[in-house]
Formats: structure tokens, sequence, C-alpha cells
């Protein structure tokens, strides 16, 4: 076998599976022995899940021997991010107040995959409470990039990003509030989607910004992503925020191409800041897109330029709101004190990491008496206005597309002394979670070696025609490039 099968898509795994050329525990071991080559290096898993991993890969190759369909995920190793309920494993979140928090429940997306027979490789790291941008802010330690080990995955789905890059997953959930799931995809050279709000579940997703946060899929290609995401959406009458729409055959509609459909360049997400490697790689992929017959044209969303600064109002209001239930009392750590104030100080302050304080502090303050309206309410403002932008652009265009971020990965502890030049690595990704509709990272090029990310932005509730387009894209840029990493690559 030339390949190994580690590094090969899902899909393929799963035909060659239903082939019978392969077995389930044969692409879990291949993946197991590139665990044991490369996770100390990378580190992208705060736990591991061996046995569990074992059984489910038995299980699939014993009803493939009968004949029998084992589920459509069944045998294909996956990476779940920490911040997602698992039951009976570990859920840290990335951080030390929940060390040894077990949850007796799974999040709705974990129990749809459990029932399609998902193989859990491990929970993946990530930063703390899913705030960060580089993976640097996880308690147990931050992950490196596949690509270049002196350098950040992205974050804060970083250590999910990561496992699929270096072959340590075949696939792996991860989850977006202001870019979490498309930047690491951006910064380690893979696809990654954060479907429309409420498309799927956000029950046993542990909050950070309810209004903001969704689970989506991170995969090799295009085709790996659709078929995660037709698996994960869906209405869930456990969370009040689930939609309950009709479904499309997402993976069944990928062909089609591109032809006749208008696609706009927001000029605000193209300006100062992007990395000439960027900026020619995105230029290119746009190139492609006339070429396959769509018609590109710049376009205009005038309040993007206020994103970023509603978005650190918002997401750490929120924030404070959902962290407060850590209080020692409820969930994981408890440091005792000498009456229940203290000990809540105490627990808190040992709990949580310096990131985590910061957003606390932050959205305590914008909405504490007498600021509340001057920060809160005006950054909701300023969410309705990008909310209109996208609703006009889209009267115009089918889809619209960006830079995922304006530079490649950098370097590990380059920006964690600059907390404001690490929030602007999420400018390109911050407003569409605002408007909460869908987008989809894929790769686009490289810049010095590294991988650059280029995000394609859809309709609320667009995601056919997002990885519609998407497919049409990843077929014309045909990017091969994979990190070179340990014995084989990935």
């Amino acid at each position: 076998m030339t390949e190994e099968l580690y590094a090969k898509k899902a899909w393929e795994l799963m035909e060659m599976m239903r082939r019978r050329e392969v077995s389930a525990r044969e692409v879990l071991h291949s993946v197991w022995r590139r665990v044991e080559e490369v996770e100390g290096d990378v580190h992208s898993y705060i736990t591991l899940t061996a046995e569990e991993a074992e059984r489910a890969a038995a299980r699939a190759d014993e009803i493939l021997a009968r004949g029998e369909d084992p589920g459509a995920v069944a045998g294909i190793p996956m990476a779940v991010k920490d911040v997602l309920c698992t039951r009976g494993v570990p859920t840290t979140c990335g951080s030390r107040m929940l060390e040894g928090y077990i949850p007796v429940y799974d999040a709705t997306v974990v129990s749809r995959l459990r029932k399609a027979g998902m193989t859990m490789v491990g929970k993946a790291n990530m930063d703390e409470f899913a705030m960060g941008s580089s993976t640097e802010n996880s308690a147990f330690g931050p992950t490196r990039n596949p690509w270049d080990l002196g350098r950040v995955p992205g974050g804060s789905s970083g250590g999910s990003a990561a496992a699929v890059a270096a072959g340590e997953a075949v696939w792996a959930l991860g989850s977006d509030t202001g870019g979490s799931i498309r930047q690491p995809a951006s910064f380690c050279g893979l696809v990654g989607l954060k479907p429309t709000y409420g498309l799927v579940s956000r029950y046993g997703l542990v909050a950070f910004a309810s209004s903001l946060d969704q689970v989506g899929p991170i995969a090799k290609d295009v085709r790996d992503c659709a078929l995660l995401l037709s698996l994960i959406a869906g209405h869930d009458p456990r969370d009040s925020t689930s939609l309950d729409v009709e479904l499309p055959p997402y993976p069944e509609a990928l062909d089609g191409g591109i032809r006749g459909l208008k696609v706009g360049v927001p000029v605000e997400l193209m300006q100062e800041g992007l990395t000439p490697g960027v900026r020619e790689s995105v230029e290119n992929a746009l190139r492609l897109c006339g070429e396959l017959g769509a018609e590109v044209e710049e376009t205009a969303l005038p309040h993007l330029d206020y994103a970023l600064s509603a978005y650190y109002i918002l997401a750490p209001a929120e924030a404070s709101s959902n962290l407060a239930r850590y209080d020692g009392v409820r969930y994981g750590l408890r440091v005792e004190g000498g009456d229940m104030l203290e000990m809540y100080g105490r627990t808190r302050a040992a709990g949580f990491g310096a990131e985590v304080k910061r957003r606390i502090m932050l959205g305590t303050y914008a909405l504490s008496a007498g600021y509340y309206e001057a920060y809160y309410g005006q950054a909701q403002k300023v969410r309705t206005l990008i909310l209109e932008d996208f609703r006009r652009a889209f009267e115009r265009f089918d889809v619209l597309v960006s830079p995922t971020s304006p530079t490649p990965a950098f370097a590990l502890g380059e920006k964690v002394e600059d907390p404001l030049a690490m929030y602007l690595s999420d400018v390109c990704t911050i407003p569409v979670n605002l408007a909460g509709i869908p987008a989809v990272s894929l790769p686009c090029g490289l810049e010095d070696g590294l991988p650059v990310g280029l995000q394609i932005m859809g309709k609320p509730l667009g995601e056919l025609e997002l990885l519609r387009v998407a497919r049409a894209m990843e077929e014309a840029l045909d990017f091969r490039e994979r990190p070179r990493l340990g014995k084989g690559g990935a």
C-alpha cells in the first residue's frame, strides 16, 4: 500500500472497508501508530480513548463480516474537541477548572455520531473554554502545527485540526465562536465548516458565547466535510435555538460547478494587514473562480470595520455569564476557603487561566450598571448593522469570498503578550459569527511553506451551495501539499 491508511480521506476508507480491502481495526491501528510517532511533538490530544476506539472498530468489523451496514462513519477514527460532553470520558475544555470532570451524558452531536458508528480516538486539545486563536491557552500545554512545530495550529480547535493534519485522526469535530474551526483549518491546510447558527445542536457543547457558538466538521476535503455535516445537523428539541428545517443531501449534491454564480469580494477583508502570500493566493483563487464561469465582483460591507470591537464586547459579556457557574460547588475544581465567598474566589483564581480571566473581567465590566448601554447595547446595534450588510450583499451575490486569516500560522509565543494582536488574527472570520451565517475554509496556496486559507461565506442555511462552490474551488486549486512530519509525512 503506497499511502498509509491514516493519510487517506474518510470516504476513501469507507469504500475500502465496504469492499473488504481493509478492516476498521487496520485503519485504527494505522492511526495509533501515527499517534505514537508524532503525538509527543504535536500534542493534539488531552485524553486518548484507546479502549473505546478498539471496541468501536471491532464492532464495525463484526457487522461488516455479517454483510450488514455498520453505520455511516463506522471505523473512521475521529478526534472530538474537548469542549463537547462525552459520556464516561473526561471533558476538560482545556481548563484546570474542569480537570477530572466526567459527564454522564453525550452532547447531541456525539450521540448522533455514536449511533452512526463513530470511532473516537480521543478528546482534542483546545484553548481554555474555547478562548484563543492559537491553542496556547490550554491548561494542558500548547498544540504545535504539524507543518512547522515552531508555529501554532490556530485556535481554539487547534488540537482537532492538528490531529487531522498530522494523521492522528481522519477527521474531527470542532466548535466555532469567532473562527475557531476555520482559522485552525486554514493554518493546518484543511477544510473546516462553520454551519448556520442553529443548524447543529449546541446541547452538550460547553458554552462560551451562546449566541455565537456552533459545532462543525474539520476534514481533509470538502466531501468528508459534507458527510460529517449531514450526520450532525438537524433539529434537536433539547436545544431551544435549534432550527427545525428539512436537511438537503449535502454529500450527494457537491457536483455541478459554479458557472453563472455571482461571487462578491468584500473590500474590507482585502485591505491592509494581509501578508503578500495570502493576498496572492486569494487573488489566484478568485481568478480561478472567473475561469470556472462565475462572475466575480468587489462589494462593500461598510460596518465590518466595527466587527472585531463588537465581538470583543459581546463574546466576553456572554462568557462572563456562562462561566459564572464554575464556583467550586457544581462542577470540577473546588479550593476551600474560610467562608463561601473566599471559596468562590480561591476556586476561580486557581481554576481559570489568564485569557479566561481577562475575558470575564471585560464581559463583567461591559454588563455592569452604568456601562451596559454604552458598551453591550452599542455592540448589539453594530451586530444588527453587520447582519444588514450581509443581507444586502446576498441580494446581489450567491457567495462572498475572502481570506480566512490575514496571515499564515504565526510562531508559538509570538502574540502571547499582545492580546490585541492575537484577536486581529480572527478579523476575517468574526463577522460570520455575528451574522449567524455559514462559512467554509479550504486551502488555496502556500506562503513560506505554510498553508493559506480561502473563506467562502454563504446565505443562512446555504450550506449546500456553499459546499458545492467549495468543491468546485477545491478541484480547480488542486492543493495536494501535506506537512512533512515524522517518517512518512501526513
